[in-house]
């Protein structure tokens, strides 16, 4: 979890002075907290204070000096900057008239703390590259190439590429999640899709983009990703030029990535995005021939039902959906909605056997993952956490491998329920469905009700037989061990045959060894023997045969 000196610290002290009804520690725990009846006054008080939660960061921003100070600094910044570039030295290469946020100013600015120059994060933590690249219909788009400063050309860290909500949303509202990502050992990509942020507004020939075109939001996830992926020897493919702009024809960091080892993460229309071109087959790129997406992280939210540029959504990879309890304009709740009403993209990824998670923040808004000073949503202490914690679990479960920073821990950290279940929805069930790493099926409706022990698959066995002597002296040796560790398995009951006729059972010892002398009438001459392992609900049955 990203810890920001200062501004941690200050909304730790504010949330002390808050009412209670204003901040949702305050509330009892969701996991022990008995539901009041509805309609009653007590339905109403509790939900009067889940929705102050989303008040919550406007007035711990709104009353800390320190913080109007530094986020109007970094925005007038911002404005300068972009002015400078545009007007004074030539160096704005996008057409971005109409963007709202290309000038990353007022909301647009983010987490005012986040920035080169104010946080350490630059100089000790994170190596950053603008990346300038055109997407597939010619119109120039703008992003960030992230690494961790401690890596070297050669290594093969695994890529996660972040695409920005909609309604104007830049890709400065989302750096919080870059960095966590570089602190926990992935190179990643942040930009801003076409008609948003510094990117250009439309096409050559007039095509729109952000919410009046929302095809963008698959289409230059398609491209930012094989620009991500691009190579010297493969190249992102170029759609015309732009005059004294740097065009980048592969990343600058591409020699740092394992190109086998890809997540997608996006929020609100981005979160459709993320939706769709998880399952995108076959793909639409103009570089790579297959899709190259491992695993998937949508925020508000999973779509079971979502449509751009003529894709549908199609569960292919584990994904993990994360919403909220309010939406883009919270309003409370007059009555108590269906509890599964934000689980549609999680059934639908279930019910096809694919992995899944969902979690559902309490008393949060559309805004938990875009950090926009002054808007509707709980602390940043609150959601935000959260949603961090949830996100960099689900994606190094599925992309970490042995040895590397999160791997050994991916599963507890989404097994966690005891320190995170009280932020968790009390309306909206936050589920989950997947394997852990040693096989065992953590399959929970509700996590904040209680979830039982993990299914364990049963473990494999292999049976083998031998035959000893002839005669009276006949003797069958049937000897039970794991297949993966060899190791024997004992007090288990072995049936043995001879010409398809049982003929006795024995019980394994400490060694996994069984032995039957057979009936007399079975003990001479050629014989077809068999001996059988049933299994049980720890073990998987096995058998063997000898003559």
């Amino acid at each position: 979890m990203r810890c920001v000196a200062g501004r941690r610290l200050r909304a730790g002290l504010f949330a002390l002075l808050l009412p209670a009804a204003l901040f949702g520690s305050a509330v009892p725990s969701a996991a022990q907290e008995a539901e009041p009846a509805y309609p009653s006054p007590e339905w109403f008080e509790r939900e009067a204070t889940n929705f102050a939660t989303v008040s919550q960061a406007p007035l711990e921003q709104a009353t800390d000096p320190d913080f109007q100070l530094r986020w109007n600094q970094q925005g007038a910044e911002n404005r300068q900057e972009y002015m400078t570039r545009r007007y004074v030295d030539g160096t704005w290469w996008w057409d971005s008239t109409g963007n709202l946020c290309n000038h990353w100013s007022g909301p647009c600015t983010g987490d005012p703390y986040l920035y080169p120059g104010v946080d350490p994060f630059y100089e000790n933590e994170g190596l950053v590259e603008e990346a300038i690249y055109f997407d597939a219909g010619g119109a120039l788009l703008s992003g960030r190439i992230w690494v961790p400063r401690s890596s070297q050309p050669g290594d093969r860290l695994p890529g996660v590429v972040i695409e920005t909500g909609s309604v104007q949303a830049p890709e400065t509202l989302y750096w919080w999640f870059a960095q966590s990502l570089v602190r926990q050992g992935y190179a990643v990509m942040t930009y801003d899709v076409r008609g948003q942020g510094r990117s250009d507004n439309h096409t050559p020939d007039g095509e729109s983009g952000t919410n009046f075109n929302s095809d963008v939001f698959a289409t230059n996830l398609v491209d930012s990703i094989e620009f991500f992926l691009s190579t010297p020897d493969r190249p992102y493919p170029r759609v015309g030029e732009r005059e004294g702009a740097p065009i980048d024809d592969y990343n600058p960091f591409f020699d740092r990535i394992d190109h086998d080892r890809l997540g997608i993460v996006g929020h609100s229309l981005g979160a459709t995005g993320v939706s769709v071109v998880q399952g995108m087959d076959p793909w639409p790129g103009r570089m790579l021939a297959a899709n190259p997406v491992d695993v998937a992280v949508a925020w508000d939210n999973l779509s079971a039902t979502g449509s751009l540029a003529g894709y549908s959504v199609q569960p292919r990879v584990p994904t993990m959906g994360q919403s909220a309890d309010y939406g883009l304009v919270p309003t409370p709740y007059s009555s108590p909605p269906e509890p599964q009403g934000k689980n549609g993209g999680f059934n639908a990824w279930k019910q096809e056997g694919v992995p899944t998670y969902q979690v559902n923040i309490r008393g949060g808004s559309h805004y938990e993952w875009s950090l926009l000073p002054g808007f509707p949503t709980s602390s940043w202490d609150w959601g935000n956490p959260l949603t961090d914690h949830y996100s960099l679990a689900w994606l190094d479960r599925w992309l970490k491998l042995p040895g590397e920073t999160g791997y050994a821990d991916a599963d507890a950290r989404l097994l966690d329920d005891a320190a995170w279940v009280d932020r968790m929805s009390f309306y909206y069930d936050s589920a989950r469905s997947f394997p852990t790493r040693t096989g065992g099926l953590q399959d929970c409706a509700d996590i904040k009700a209680g979830c039982q022990p993990a299914i364990a698959d049963p473990t494999g066995t292999s049976l083998a037989l031998e035959v000893q002597g002839n005669g009276a002296n006949r003797e069958l040796v049937a000897t039970l061990t794991e297949t993966d560790s060899g190791a024997a398995i004992a007090d288990q009951l072995i049936s043995f045959f001879a010409d398809g006729t049982a003929i006795g059972t024995a019980v394994t010892d400490a060694d996994g060894i069984a032995r039957l002398k057979p009936p007399r009438q079975y003990a001479g001459g050629p014989r077809d023997y068999r001996a059988e392992f049933a299994g049980d609900e720890s073990y998987e049955s096995s058998s063997a045969e000898a003559g």
